[in-house]
């Protein structure tokens, strides 16, 4: 046969048809195996794969411990080890789960992805996020129409990407991912869930309780090695939250309150705190015995702490515009069979200081088996008044004392400012006799200015010689402003710090939050009137030019700043010069009174009540 009959199979044709038909064999393999093979039977609830056994799953989807997954303390089945950790691994996980729980003070709602929660949203008036009003809503309150309120706080918003808060992660050569699927199982009606899952040498158990009332719960963390040879490794637990850079603004002392959120760790003998922007602490300086951590907010704190003492560890601390997260770290080393626990106590709600002081309370003292001097987490050092704290901390307690009186936060600052008013009456008064006695000086001082009109500096020396010579200070005036200063800086402090203030109202439906800003302005631009008025009652000091920038520049800008300032700070600054008017009103009549009337005050006498004795 010819090497080219197109019948041989050696020819250019035989070997085409046969690339073609075997090509076709192969699409129609590839087409049968993905398309049209029946796929294999699902696994029955209880039966095992590869000798462990798996979850089983009820008609409605909810996920039951199989037999020897009941606690964390059962044996594994026979065959764990490395050939059982391989079995765990290719078991299917846990259909997921959510689960929710309504307590009086919150709402919780956990993921079995996790294990952690997704939202924590707490109950209540107060326990809300800081409302923003616009202008137009600001006058459409006051003039009797409604704006929705803003939304209930929730204390855990999940991160894209990042683990959900509570979660926990096992780095190291058998890691545990802290998106693990876990198997279910409530614990009644008193409150409480366990999670369980089961990945490589490792068995976690994460128990959480919590009583019906207060912010307060019990976290139990069980890591079991179901393996053969000791494991290793570094457990991780998470917080994580979502931040709306929109709704957050960092406090400012020329731009408000503010509400930002920090992520939070108190290792070793100092509290760390980040925010977005802020600068990464020392790596070394975050190792040592950890107290709490968590997200530390401006009126509302989500932490966790050891029941059983501070535990030598680690955080990180990540901050980014949309987000704040905090890993605690801890070293973990578990013998062959053994069962290592973590007890975690949980605190998420308001920053009110008595709450803060009594963490751990007696619910969860009970539950966890403390005694009563046996852990002290420190939480109240959250609320944080920096500088200004004795002070700030005074104004508190005096406010609360008013408050329990009259039982409006408005009422109790008036009564505050009122208060201090009568604590430095005796300075006020002598500044203010003596800013009397210079209006009868201002002939002669306007003699001096005339006379030495092309010489400033004698000027000056001869005016100064004036004010000696009847005992006047020409800096009076500012003495009451300087005395109030630490007071205002104190009482912004206090506003930007105290929960008990936090969306407490004044009066109407206006002035609803006495820590935030006065949306119609009204409060502040009563301030800049009133200290326009208390401006022009003092003698003008200097040129024209400098008269009239202390009478009207001055208080402009004072009350522009004010625009941004809380509410509270506002009412009392202005009552604080209402009263100043009032007194300096007061004092001149009585003055005039003592002088025979007519246009002030006689040479002898004012001279003689400035310096401080009669003649």
């Amino acid at each position: 046969m010819n090497d080219l009959d197109p019948l041989s199979p050696n020819s250019p044709d035989s070997q085409r048809r046969l690339l073609v038909a075997l090509a076709l064999a192969m699409a129609l393999t590839f087409a049968y195996t993905f398309f049209f093979a029946p796929k294999g039977a699902p696994v029955e609830a209880g039966a095992t794969d590869g000798g462990q056994q798996v979850a089983a799953v009820t008609d409605a989807g909810t996920p039951t411990l199989a037999p020897g997954m009941e606690t964390a303390g059962t044996p594994p089945p026979a065959g764990t080890g490395s050939e059982g950790a391989v079995a765990n691994a290719e078991a299917p996980p846990p259909p997921v789960r959510t689960l929710e729980f309504e307590r009086t003070s919150a709402h919780y709602t956990f993921t079995s992805q996790g294990a952690g929660l997704t939202s924590a949203v707490l109950q209540g008036e107060k326990m809300r996020e800081q409302q923003h009003l616009s202008i137009a809503e600001g006058y459409k309150l006051l003039f009797g129409g409604q704006v929705p309120p803003p939304p209930q706080m929730n204390l855990a918003q999940p991160v894209a990407g990042q683990p959900v808060p509570l979660s926990v992660t096992i780095a190291g050569p058998q890691p545990l991912p802290a998106g693990t699927h876990y198997a279910v199982a409530e614990t009644g009606a008193e409150g409480g869930v366990t999670f369980t899952a089961r990945q490589g040498p490792w068995e976690v158990t994460k128990s959480l309780q919590w009583p019906k009332e207060g912010f307060e719960l019990v976290y139990t963390l069980q890591v079991k090695n179901t393996s053969a040879q000791p494991a290793t490794g570094e457990l991780q637990v998470h917080y994580n939250r979502a931040i709306d850079p929109q709704n957050e603004h960092a406090p400012s002392f020329f731009g408000g309150v503010g509400n930002l959120s920090y992520a939070s760790c108190h290792v070793g003998e100092e509290k760390h705190k980040l925010a977005a922007d802020q600068k990464q602490p020392d790596p070394e300086k975050m190792r040592g015995t950890v107290q709490y951590f968590g997200i530390d907010q401006q009126y509302f704190l989500s932490a966790l702490y050891p029941l059983d003492g501070p535990m030598q560890g680690r955080c990180e601390l990540t901050a980014t515009p949309e987000a704040r997260s905090v890993a605690a770290i801890f070293p973990l080393t578990v013998a062959p069979g053994q069962t290592v626990t973590y007890r975690f106590g949980g605190y998420f709600g308001p920053k009110e200081p008595d709450l803060l002081a009594a963490v751990p309370g007696q619910a969860v003292r009970e539950a966890a088996g403390l005694t009563a001097t046996s852990v002290n987490p420190q939480l109240g050092e959250t609320v944080d008044f920096g500088l200004w704290a004795v002070i700030a901390k005074l104004l508190v307690t005096v406010m609360k004392f008013f408050h329990g009186l009259v039982g409006n936060w408005g009422v109790a600052i008036i009564l505050l400012t009122v208060l201090v008013k009568l604590l430095l009456l005796p300075l006020t008064h002598r500044s203010m006799v003596s800013m009397e006695a210079m209006k009868k000086l201002q002939p002669r001082i306007e003699e001096v200015r005339k006379k030495y009109a092309d010489d400033r500096e004698r000027q000056n020396l001869e005016m100064m010689k004036v004010y000696q010579e009847n005992k006047v200070s020409p800096f009076g005036g500012c003495l009451p402003m300087i005395i109030q200063m630490p007071v205002w800086i104190a009482l912004f402090t206090a506003l930007r710090n105290s929960y008990d203030i936090y969306q407490e109202p004044f009066f109407g439906p206006v002035w609803r939050d006495l820590t935030y800003k006065d949306p119609t302005y009204l409060l502040p631009l009563a301030l800049g009137v009133s200290m326009i008025i208390t401006q022009k009652l003092q003698p003008q000091m200097g040129d024209p030019a400098q008269a009239k920038m202390m009478t009207w520049v001055v208080p402009v800008i004072f009350t522009l700043t004010l625009f941004n300032y809380p509410a509270g700070l506002a009412l009392y600054i202005f009552t604080n010069n209402l009263l100043s008017i009032a007194q300096q009103y007061g004092l001149r009549k009585w003055l005039e009174k003592r002088g025979g009337g007519g246009g002030g005050v006689p040479a002898g006498t004012a001279t003689a009540t400035a310096g401080g004795k009669r003649k």
